[in-house]
């Protein structure tokens, strides 16, 4: 159907009534198999996301006081970080009960609740599950440290006794993924220096042993209570590391396809296959969703066949500097990788773990690689802000699924101030101080008012946010965006009303247009045409009968740089 031109222009105070109208939704149906490949699913990081109780901690009872939010915003679904009991070590990554709710979020008949409620407006969810380790606090790993050495409850993870003459140095060589060590000794109950154990991440996150048929067995019937409780996908962190060689070699320097001793092993897509006849099991279309890193396409696009996994994060494109030649070729690669399977793409700015686009966009390196991170790195919010409303049409109008990160909608910048006591990421302090760490980007959200905790937390709230709000976010709330048309929420909910609306968009095809240099332009269908100008002169716009939707106002009818703009090409 046809859409009215809603090209941006400047205005000096825009009218409540500017606000975009609710994306239609209907409660979803199990007869839809193929909700997924088109799917926009929303990342909720539950302690910043909203604060029900006034203990500065979000939980499910303040996600379920805004999911009206959600449905006007236009989401399909949202996913959910570790909502589960954990002693936070790694911001709940460090999981002590798959089948419990973390009691500062709230408990298991708020979560079947939200499911449900959440179902009733159109919106599905998707959970976080954490297979490579669990917490230092899990039973199991409790049972395993009381154990003697060789005993079964050690069996279920990486114990090992060390090398030298009194085993004082570490089993291997293995470099972690949060910095550091990947091996902590343990102490006999006699008080002797013990085994060590492996962790990938930190010592309070044991690696799982999964040629172990217990922990595998557990794994499944985790899933199976949770689609029992109407979730309708599972998100897989550190996808492709669960699997270890029994061996434990050092790796290798060049090491060939699934010879890595802890990356993407082959025995992995036996357990994946596993995990995709359980959700298939179950009405409706439950999906599974990778974190898969890994830089060959042939190697991440096995993890996609048919009877594995649906879909899998797309890592590089999030990664990749405003850069239309870059950009580009992510995107080309990207739908290659997929296209042999019959996969969609996925598509992702931002998330829990990475600078937020409006400071990483005004960076002069805008790029993003864990390593580079560091304190002090100058960013121009300006810029920053309109690479941003460009990415996110430019993103949104790609073929696959669109996964938005709490916040982004709004245009928050990663908070890079924080008071060091107040930090709590362990990338941060494993790194010695070097990496600011992932706080800056979990700062909670701002829903009203002028001053923090902007609504937040409730008014009668007794305690101050888990992570300080800056003062200046007064006018990147909700309250104050919903209503001016020149804000990034407005635009976002444009977006997702127009992709909603227009059948070319979502999956599908793609069809690349000549575009100057330092541009990109492709068509979705006979119809829509997506120009993305990321060079420094203004450019003219294509021929077209209508502006759908513009991240800038044109400039004496040219799209200035920084700004994407969604043609209808003809009538």
């Amino acid at each position: 159907m046809d859409l009215p031109v809603l090209a941006a222009q400047p205005t000096t105070t825009a009218p409540a009534a500017a606000s975009a109208p609710a994306a239609p939704h209907l409660a979803p149906s199990q007869s839809d198999p193929l909700w997924w490949r088109s799917a926009v699913i929303y990342q909720i990081y539950i302690r910043s996301f909203a604060d029900g109780n006034g203990d500065g901690i979000g939980d499910l009872a303040g996600v379920r006081q805004h999911l009206g939010y959600l449905r006007e915003l236009g989401v399909d679904a949202i996913w959910f970080t570790p909502w589960y009991e954990s002693p936070l070590a790694d911001g709940g990554y460090d999981v002590a009960d798959y089948r419990k709710i973390n009691p500062a979020f709230g408990d298991l008949a708020e979560a079947e609740a939200l499911i449900q409620e959440a179902l009733a407006l159109g919106i599905r969810t998707i959970i976080d599950v954490v297979p490579n380790h669990i917490s230092d606090q899990h039973p199991w790993f409790q049972a395993a440290l009381a154990a003697e050495p060789g005993s079964p409850q050690r069996e279920r993870f990486w114990f090992r006794p060390g090398r030298g003459e009194n085993g004082d140095r570490m089993p291997t060589d293995w470099v972690s993924n949060f910095s550091g060590e990947t091996w902590t000794r343990t102490t006999a109950a006699d008080g002797t220096p013990g085994e060590w154990y492996l962790h990938l991440f930190t010592p309070q996150q044991p690696d799982l042993n999964w040629n172990h048929p217990e922990v595998r067995a557990e794994h499944e019937a985790i899933l199976k209570f949770w689609f029992d409780r109407g979730v309708a996908g599972v998100r897989i962190d550190s996808a492709a590391l669960l699997v270890k060689d029994d061996a434990l070699p050092e790796v290798p320097e060049h090491p060939g396809p699934g010879e890595h001793p802890n990356q993407d092993r082959d025995e992995l897509h036996e357990i994946y296959r596993g995990w995709r006849s359980i959700a298939d099991s179950y009405p409706g279309t439950r999906v599974l969703v990778g974190e898969i890193w890994l830089p060959e396409i042939d190697r991440f696009a096995m993890y996609l066949r048919p009877d594995e996994l649906h879909t899998a994060f797309n890592f590089d494109f999030l990664a990749r500097p405003w850069n239309a030649a870059e950009l580009r070729e992510s995107i080309d690669a990207t739908l290659e990788a997929h296209a042999p399977v019959g996969a969609p793409s996925t598509w992702v700015l931002s998330n829990h773990d990475v600078t937020r686009p409006v400071t990483r966009y005004g960076r002069e390196d805008s790029s993003f690689a864990f390593l580079k991170k560091r304190a002090g790195t100058p960013t121009d919010l300006a810029a920053g802000q309109r690479r941003a409303r460009a990415a996110a049409l430019l993103t949104a109008a790609l073929p696959g699924s669109l996964y938005i990160y709490q916040g982004d909608e709004l245009g928050l910048p990663e908070v890079e101030d924080l008071p060091a006591d107040r930090l709590e990421d362990p990338m941060h302090f494993r790194s010695g101080g070097v990496d600011p760490g992932r706080d800056g980007c979990r700062v909670p959200l701002p829903w009203r008012g002028v001053h923090p905790p902007f609504g937040f937390s409730p008014a009668n709230g007794a305690a101050e946010p888990w992570l300080p709000q800056p003062e200046s976010w007064s006018h990147l709330t909700v309250e104050a965006e919903q209503s001016d048309a020149n804000s990034m929420l407005w635009l976002y909910r444009q977006a997702l009303r127009i992709r909603r609306a227009e059948s070319d968009l979502g999956d599908g095809a793609l069809t690349w247009h000549e575009s100057p240099e330092g541009t990109l332009s492709f068509a979705r269908g006979d119809r829509f045409l997506s120009v993305t100008n990321l060079s420094q002169e203004a450019i003219a716009l294509p021929e077209h009968v209508a502006i759908l939707l513009s991240s800038s106002p044109l400039v004496s009818g040219l799209l200035p740089p920084d700004s994407t703009a969604w043609l209808r090409t003809q009538h």
